[in-house]
């Protein structure tokens, strides 16, 4: 029953990858929009920049990860 429900939060494909970086990208949004304000100036600016970076390296280690387990399935059912 455990793994049912734990395969539930499994990563298997690029769309549901995609639709995660999407929902980390709006909340890093968000949070960065909320950095403008209570910072002013520059160093909201460098948060704002830096809350954005933290998707691009999370989008891109989800990608990654999912093609390594994609090549790790395939190369199984192979041989």
């Amino acid at each position: 029953m455990l793994k049912k429900i734990g395969r539930l939060f499994v990563i298997k494909t690029r769309l549901e990858a995609c639709l995660i970086i999407y929902a980390l990208a709006v909340g890093a949004m968000a949070r960065g929009a909320a950095y403008l304000h209570e910072y002013p100036g520059y160093g909201g600016k460098l948060l704002l920049l830096a809350c954005t970076g933290s998707v691009f390296l999370a989008g891109a280690k989800i990608f990654d990860c999912l093609r390594y387990e994609q090549a790790a399935d395939a190369a199984r059912r192979a041989g």
